[in-house]
């Protein structure tokens, strides 16, 4: 038997959903979030501190929010097609996230993480280091931009959520499209009557840290769950579904308060591997299988080190800095010089998921 097969065996068990764990999960979810979003703007006569730790918390349950709006798109949360399809609506304009173009994307995401050549839609911008080394100064100057930071975490979720997935791509879906649609007219109308219950100055006080702050903490968990040091990236030819999956997807080791918070998400690898299980049976899928517990664990610290990962060097399989990358072309007398990897060097338009610039539509989909 082989190895995929040994793995979706000790998992099988874990890839149903419990329709009272996730009723008990929206419970927990929602109405403290609605609580705390009110506690932000009472908090309001009292002192703005006060109303940014309520809003901070409330950025969390938004995060949570979007974990089961994420299961819905994998049709896990719920057994019902349906029951997944009608929820995953409405949390999409709870976290402005359209969901039949989000479902879209991700799951392409899913079919060709750390394939080489596969890049570009659903998953962030990088370039190998041969690809950087062969780039016009434009290109590495937008690209530099792109992975700073400040820019990526910072201006990432005004780009990326405020203002990308407000729009269609060309060739979507007419499904997908009157989606978009509805979902920015849920928005309109939601936060037009919050404006109005509150007044709009004190919505803009209470949603606007709650916006960026789940924005930014969302982007940078698919940022670091992917970027490690030995991720996995193979091209075309040489990539493998369970290595992408278990190698190219990390453990995010977090206080049992965070884990709560983001919805088990840091067993990152469990899901790369079964999109099928539900956020709530992740850790027990991972404990169940003694293969996927030797994923590459990272920690609060150690995933800072993510930060300086820019390129992907697939030589030595493995990401470094700008200046290692910088290095690494020096020593190679062919970097720079058009090769067999310039057909990858496509233009990469405005982001869409995670601030990521996209290619066009390919048409593949799948989990």
């Amino acid at each position: 038997m082989s190895p995929l097969k040994q793995l979706r065996q000790m998992i099988a068990p874990y890839e149903k959903s419990d329709s009272a764990a996730s009723v008990w999960q929206l419970l927990n979810t929602l109405p403290p979030l609605a609580l705390l979003w009110y506690a932000a703007y009472l908090s309001l006569n009292v002192s703005y501190a006060l109303t940014l730790l309520f809003s901070a918390a409330a950025a969390g349950f938004v995060i949570r929010s979007f974990i089961i709006f994420h299961d819905c798109c994998h049709g896990s949360f719920f057994k019902s097609k349906r029951a997944n399809n009608l929820l995953g609506y409405l949390l999409g304009v709870l976290t402005m996230f359209p969901y039949e173009q989000w479902k879209h994307a991700h799951n392409i995401h899913h079919a060709g993480s750390g394939n080489l050549e596969k890049r570009g839609i659903g998953d962030m911008w990088i370039l190998t280091v041969q690809e950087y080394a062969e780039a016009s100064r434009w290109r590495k100057l937008s690209y530099r931009i792109y992975r700073n930071p400040l820019v990526l975490f910072g201006l990432g979720p005004i780009v990326l959520i405020l203002f990308a997935y407000r729009f269609n791509e060309k060739g979507a879906r007419r499904k997908e499209r009157l989606n978009t649609y509805a979902t920015n007219a849920g928005i309109v109308v939601l936060y037009a009557l919050l404006a109005w219950a509150a007044g709009w100055q004190s919505f803009l006080l209470v949603q606007l840290p709650i916006f960026w702050i789940s924005g930014a903490a969302g982007i940078w968990l698919f940022y670091v769950q992917h970027q490690f040091e030995d991720s996995y990236f193979e091209h075309d030819p040489e990539w493998e579904y369970l290595k992408a999956a278990v190698d190219g997807s990390s453990y995010y080791k977090l206080p049992a308060w965070l884990q709560w918070l983001t919805g088990n998400i840091g067993f990152h690898h469990v899901h790369h591997l079964s999109p099928r299980i539900p956020n709530y049976r992740l850790q027990g899928a991972h404990e169940a299988a003694p293969s996927l517990q030797h994923a590459t664990t990272i920690t609060l610290r150690t995933s800072l080190k993510s930060l300086r990962f820019n390129l992907w060097d697939d030589v030595n399989r493995s990401f470094v800095s700008f200046r290692d990358g910088k290095r690494l072309i020096a020593q190679r007398p062919d970097a720079g010089i058009e090769g067999k990897h310039q057909a990858e060097l496509r233009p990469f338009p405005v982001a869409r998921v995670a601030a990521t610039p996209v290619k066009a539509r390919t048409g593949t989909s799948g989990e």
